[in-house]
């Protein structure tokens, strides 16, 4: 059993992993901002739905103060930072509030840790760091130099902060290139959870593009395995930085993803469509070699499955708003 702290624990991915860490018997602690990113009673409700399965501490506070974090950590705590400001075209919009939260926090929980002795971290990071130009599927030793957004560029600079600051601070680091991740208590904002509450809604829902763009979706179960394992690989890691992708290991369109939703649905979605949005990538693909052969990652929910589940959950939810 050890000791961990989740940063970001009340979001989608966060809320996952206090659970399952905690279900597995560690002494788990939870740190969250309750950024207004969305709704404070969205994250609320995703740490009451965690905590009920397997019950952790809780702490609310900012992570980019590093004495707010200091207090939680001894020489044996293991960190999973997961706190972020996510989503692409509202960095475009306020790309000083996203440097904070990526950057200056991730500065600031490298340094409490530093403080405090700690040497175990797993950050988690984004496939957007690939940008547009690097041949699929994306392997981790791509240059990751041209970011087309806000938030991706902020990602890149958190990891190159964490090679940079790691042999200094004695950190054994897994970075680990998340690719668009859904499933329960995903943000309302992605596209997945949008589309099925604008189908609910019969609503039409505007695609950006001509509906080729893909992504490879991941189920967030498979993503928390990933985190598990990263967590067990940093007890034997040598101080520096790893990157490891965590994808779904298929792209699919945009216009699969629609089609998908509305037969979970059982009904016909209303479409606009409108010109790709600055910001975006064309395609995400992730190469799974070095995550599997090291971490012992392997993701086992086929799109398909993934979504008529993401739908179950959502009419659950939905029917408890309702």
């Amino acid at each position: 059993m050890s000791r961990l702290v989740v940063t970001g624990a009340a979001g989608f991915i966060g809320s996952h992993v206090v659970e399952a860490l905690a279900r597995a018997g560690h002494e788990v602690v939870g740190v969250d901002n309750f950024d207004p990113f969305y709704p404070r009673g969205v994250k609320e409700r995703n740490l009451a739905d965690a905590a009920a399965v397997a019950p952790f501490e809780f702490v609310e506070g900012d992570v980019t103060d590093p004495m707010a974090l200091a207090p939680l950590l001894d020489a044996g705590t293991i960190v999973v930072h997961l706190a972020a400001r996510a989503g692409v075209r509202p960095s475009i919009a306020d790309p000083a509030a996203y440097s904070r939260a990526n950057v200056t926090a991730t500065a600031a929980v490298a340094e409490a840790m530093r403080g405090a002795g700690a040497r175990r971290l797993v950050f988690g990071s984004s496939s957007s760091v690939y940008g547009d130009d690097t041949p699929a599927p994306f392997r981790e030793d791509a240059p990751c130099i041209a970011p087309v957004s806000p938030y991706a560029a902020t990602k890149r600079a958190a990891e190159l902060l964490l090679v940079a600051l790691a042999p200094l601070a004695s950190l054994s680091v897994a970075s680990l290139r998340f690719f668009t991740v859904y499933g329960p208590r995903q943000r309302p904002d992605l596209a997945i959870h949008s589309f099925t509450r604008a189908m609910a809604e019969e609503r039409t829902i505007t695609l950006f593009g001509d509906g080729t763009q893909s992504r490879d979706y991941t189920w967030v179960d498979d993503i928390v395995a990933g985190v598990l394992g990263a967590v067990a690989w940093t007890a034997d890691a040598p101080a520096g930085v790893t990157h490891f992708n965590l994808g779904g290991n298929r792209a699919v369109p945009l216009r699969v993803v629609v089609d998908e939703i509305a037969a979970a649905m059982g009904v016909r979605p209303k479409l606009a469509w409108a010109p790709m949005q600055p910001g975006d990538v064309q395609h995400t693909s992730a190469d799974l070699t070095r995550s599997g052969a090291v971490l012992g990652y392997a993701p086992c929910t086929p799109f398909p499955d993934g979504i008529r589940r993401f739908v179950a959950w959502f009419r659950s939810v939905h029917a408890r708003e309702c």
